[in-house]
């Protein structure tokens, strides 16, 4: 009998002993304390065969979304900037036209081009550079971003470039590519500080940035623009980096960068008195609140692809630019 208790005894030590281990398991896994999934590993945000995939499946949500003029239908497969202008865009249409797109023509991309970088953590991302066939002979840059296991592939950035500006990037043995910290201070523009930046240039020029048709033109039309007979023009310019809008960059071959960020606008134009604002298109007036009589106040959200050399080389360059009117104010 000493005996059987004894092995009893054991029996329920060891039970104990397994419970507790358990218990400890669930405890530290709820508390985030074990690392699952890999993400602490530096792993490539996603295979080739998945990158091809998210597009396949991006690209059909986009179509449908347009030919029905509804928002609903992709809004799984866009998110920051591009989802912010989309869903704008599908919205002044079905008012337009409640019964779909009458001009919908399906967007078709080919020649895809991923490149995937190796990172640790959350969000994960990846490039695809394609060609479309919109846009004349101009790349589709589209920013693929997953928040987490589980989720969703979904485009935060797109932007139109020429082919030729399209850079080379550095990568290992495997073809990965390689991430860059948002804080990096070894460009002319740290990624994170490149939204800020480009409002303020905007805003008063400077050196931070190279001439070109969305820098010194843009600014060139602005001046241009700003006061005409019986209309005044201001504008205001805002970083955007949080949360979606977050700037995402990849190394270059020649140690600069491919970041891509975005910007929030707006435009206010205003009739002197005895004039008018001139009468915006349908598109505008969809996306109007209020009743246009001396003033209309436009709301844009921009994303921008930029070349950030390395400290010391030149001035970043902006490569393209997609911007769309999210609102608008009558008054």
């Amino acid at each position: 009998m000493s005996r059987d208790r004894s092995r009893s005894r054991l029996r329920r030590r060891d039970r104990n002993a397994l419970t507790a281990a358990a218990l400890t398991a669930l405890s530290l896994t709820v508390s985030g304390c074990v690392v699952v999934h890999g993400e602490r590993e530096v792993l490539p945000a996603a295979t080739r065969a998945e990158a091809a995939q998210a597009l396949r499946q991006f690209t059909a949500a986009y179509n449908r979304a347009d030919k029905a003029y509804d928002s609903s239908l992709d809004a799984g497969r866009v998110t920051g900037a591009l989802g912010a202008i989309d869903a704008a865009r599908l919205r002044a249409g079905h008012k337009n036209h409640p019964g779909g797109n009458p001009n919908h023509t399906p967007l078709k991309l080919t020649d895809a081009k991923f490149t995937i970088p190796k990172k640790a953590g959350w969000p994960r991302w990846f490039l695809a550079d394609a060609h479309g066939n919109k846009g004349g002979d101009a790349r589709w840059l589209l920013v693929f971003v997953r928040t987490g296991p589980g989720e969703p592939w979904r485009v935060a950035y797109l932007t139109l470039v020429a082919p030729g500006d399209v850079p080379k990037f550095r990568t290992d043995r495997g073809g990965w590519a390689e991430a860059v910290p948002a804080d990096s201070s070894r460009f002319a523009v740290a990624p994170r500080d490149l939204s800020r930046a480009y409002a303020a240039y905007l805003q008063k020029g400077g050196k931070d940035f190279a001439p070109g048709p969305h820098t010194s033109g843009w600014r060139q039309l602005r001046e241009k623009n700003a006061a005409k007979p019986g209309l005044a023009t201001q504008y205001i310019d805002e970083p955007l980096t949080t949360g979606a809008y977050a700037p995402l960059a990849l190394r270059t071959a020649d140690g600069g960068a491919l970041v891509f960020f975005t910007t929030h606008h707006f435009q206010k134009q205003t009739a002197a008195r005895g004039a008018s604002v001139p009468t915006p298109n349908q598109d505008v007036l969809a996306l109007t609140k209020g009743e246009i009589k001396q003033s209309l106040t436009m709301e844009f959200v921009s994303n921008e692809v930029a070349l950030d050399p390395a400290k010391g080389t030149g001035g970043v360059a902006v490569l393209g630019r997609v911007q769309g009117l999210t609102t608008a104010q009558g008054e």
